[in-house]
């Protein structure tokens, strides 16, 4: 992998249509609450870079559940891990990335949504198994262009329609949804969703 294409390639396998569809839609419905979870992965992914990638390094090991397999000694560990990890991220990542994909091939051109996902599928596989890694990656970098310029020309419509800086000020307050938990126990939620989300962050950015 080129040096150059690390950051682009990291960048746009962690973020995605989710985040565009999914995540803004959840942060304009109930508030900024939502973005701890991204903020959280910041912080995992320094963890990574400091401290759990030197590890990696010196016992030459490309994927968590072979990590696994010789800090145990088990090859039950490593299926165990390999079938979780396929298992949650077809339903929970997966799932909602082809979903969000499709949802906007159908509000901007007006495609079936299954049509949709179909396609999506389609030219993903056909790129990663006729180019192989280098594809994905000079796709990856290509991705984090397009998702750049098209967010900050996002962010630049979104200030002009509310009014710039202090319109958005001004109205937040009446986008503002009603809290899921109460003020005193919104600290102990977001610890508890950071140790249950800590080994979700860690296998992607680890394998790539």
């Amino acid at each position: 992998m080129m040096w150059w294409a690390v950051g682009p390639s990291l960048f746009a396998s962690n973020m995605g249509s989710e985040h565009f569809v999914g995540l803004a839609g959840s942060g304009a419905a109930t508030g900024i609450a939502v973005v701890s979870y991204e903020w959280q992965a910041c912080w995992v992914l320094l963890l990574l870079g400091w401290f759990f990638l030197p590890i990696y390094l010196r016992s030459r090991i490309f994927t968590m559940p072979e990590f696994l397999q010789k800090r145990f000694q088990s090859q039950w560990v490593r299926t165990y891990l390999t079938v979780v990890a396929l298992f949650s991220y077809v339903f929970t990542k997966f799932s909602v990335d082809i979903y969000a994909g499709s949802l906007f091939l159908y509000e901007a051109v007006g495609w079936n949504i299954y049509i949709s996902a179909a396609c999506v599928l389609a030219i993903t596989a056909v790129y990663t198994v006729l180019g192989g890694l280098t594809a994905v990656i000079f796709t990856d970098v290509l991705q984090c262009i397009i998702m750049v310029l098209g967010a900050i020309t996002l962010a630049i419509l979104s200030f002009l329609k509310v009014g710039g800086y202090n319109g958005l000020w001004e109205k937040y307050g009446d986008a503002l949804g009603t809290p899921y938990v109460r003020q005193w126990q919104q600290w102990r939620l977001m610890l508890l969703m950071f140790l249950l989300l800590l080994p979700q962050h860690l296998p992607v950015p680890c394998q790539q």
